[in-house]
């Protein structure tokens, strides 16, 4: 791997200049977008010179730093403290922030682009990257300046990696049912609570947390958010799954016990948390469409190669029509997969009033094609894509969660047809 990082990879921007509001429609250097600049909605999108080399200098780096690491990242269950420094080191993990902060201020695509191309090698090494934005959408849509100035520097160089805390063990899909309370004490609040599934959550420094703090209010308006800085007084995590894929990501269960948390760390009003939880799983759906695609590549590419070189009755598996027919689909709905998610991506960051649908859809229709392309992968290797001696198995088991979290995939058909079904109200 080259020195050239992703910092770098912008170098013909001036990156340290004041940030340009982009034309309508326009997709530009990521140093040179300024997230928190409305637009309006783009009808298309073309990748432009910097994120081409952005993404092919992240493939490369996956290719030759992170797939040799992939199996052994599964096998162990072990987090990978060294990919993250990795990330950390080629200015990665600055993608979602500011400029201003030590960011790169990258808009969703180039964050997706980045995630895509990761996930092709290992998908728990993806999640580093899209979790630590997804957890900071909060502060973004609704931070103070204090809170960016004092959160951002150290997310934006990776010393601190952030987590999204909203799942709970009796509200998973139905969001809005949390049990988690902060309860006013002084200048701050007292978080108590327990919460499921949280990726990162045992390795993560900040934590963005929901809880009710108006449990009379209406059920949408019950919730706030809090920034939460951890290891602190009375927070604990309990236990980490045992997961079918994604070992090495940390999904964790974190319990709350009195942890005091000054008003200075609580992100929007009170009452806002359900919204800006919402808007927060409309940006970071694509970011999980991404990762399947990413999955759905790696998967096709190592199908591709094996038919090329494994021989039966005589000659390579690839001449015979229906491994042909095989990877020609799996080659289809992978491209497919993409240019949506793409297109979401760029709906999503203008602010499209059918965002969600967008966001949805892209969700939706990856998440379900990285399932199919590994099953078929699987099918092309035969015996041998059944054990851990190909990397399709992995693939296969990493894709299923795509269909699951950040909203399952019936979550995602309610959220396109109430989006459709809308309209003629």
């Amino acid at each position: 791997m080259s020195e050239t990082n992703v910092n770098s990879a912008c170098r013909g921007c001036n990156a340290g200049g004041a940030a340009e509001v982009p034309p309508a429609g326009a997709i530009v250097c990521p140093h040179r977008y300024d997230p928190r600049v409305p637009d309006t909605p783009a009808a298309a999108y073309r990748l432009t010179e910097e994120q081409v080399l952005l993404r092919d200098t992240l493939r490369e780096l996956a290719h030759e730093q992170i797939a040799p690491r992939a199996a052994e990242i599964d096998r162990s269950g072990e987090f990978p403290e060294d990919i993250r420094q990795l990330l950390a080191s080629q200015d990665v993990l600055a993608l979602p922030y500011p400029v201003e902060h030590g960011g790169l201020g990258a808009d969703l695509l180039t964050i997706c682009l980045a995630i895509e191309q990761i996930a092709w090698a290992c998908v728990t090494s993806s999640l580093i990257l899209s979790v630590h934005a997804l957890a900071s959408e909060a502060l973004l849509i609704a931070g103070t300046d204090e809170q960016r100035a004092r959160f951002y520097p150290d997310l934006a160089s990776g010393k601190t990696l952030a987590a999204f805390a909203l799942t709970e063990p009796e509200a998973g899909s139905d969001a809005a049912a949390l049990r988690t309370r902060a309860i006013r004490d002084g200048d701050g609040y007292r978080i108590s609570g327990t919460k499921r599934f949280i990726t990162n959550g045992s390795v993560a420094g900040l934590i963005t947390v929901f809880a009710v703090t108006d449990p009379d209010a209406p059920r949408h308006q019950r919730i706030s958010a809090f920034a939460v800085e951890v290891p602190t007084d009375g927070f604990k995590v309990a236990r980490l799954e045992h997961k079918m894929g994604i070992r090495g990501s940390p999904t964790a269960e974190l319990t709350f016990d009195n942890v005091l948390v000054p008003e200075a760390n609580r992100i929007g009003n009170e009452g806002q948390g359900w919204e800006l939880a919402m808007r927060t799983l409309d940006r970071s759906r694509p970011g999980i469409a991404a990762q399947a695609v990413g999955i759905a590549q790696g998967a096709l590419d190592a199908a591709t190669t094996y038919a090329r070189e494994r021989k039966q009755f005589g000659q390579r598996i690839g001449e015979f029509q229906m491994v042909q027919q095989m990877l020609a689909d799996m080659d289809a709905r992978t491209e497919a997969a993409r240019q949506l998610t793409y297109k979401a991506c760029v709906e999503v960051q203008n602010r499209a009033p059918d965002a969600s649908r967008w966001a949805a859809a892209a969700k939706l229709v990856a998440g379900d094609t990285a399932m199919a392309v590994t099953t078929d992968a699987v099918q092309v290797f035969g015996g041998y894509g059944y054990t851990d001696d190909y990397p399709v198995e992995r693939m296969m088991r990493d894709a299923k969660i795509t269909q699951l979290y950040e909203g399952t995939q019936q979550i995602q058909r309610l959220v396109i047809a109430r989006a459709l079904l809308g309209k003629g109200d």
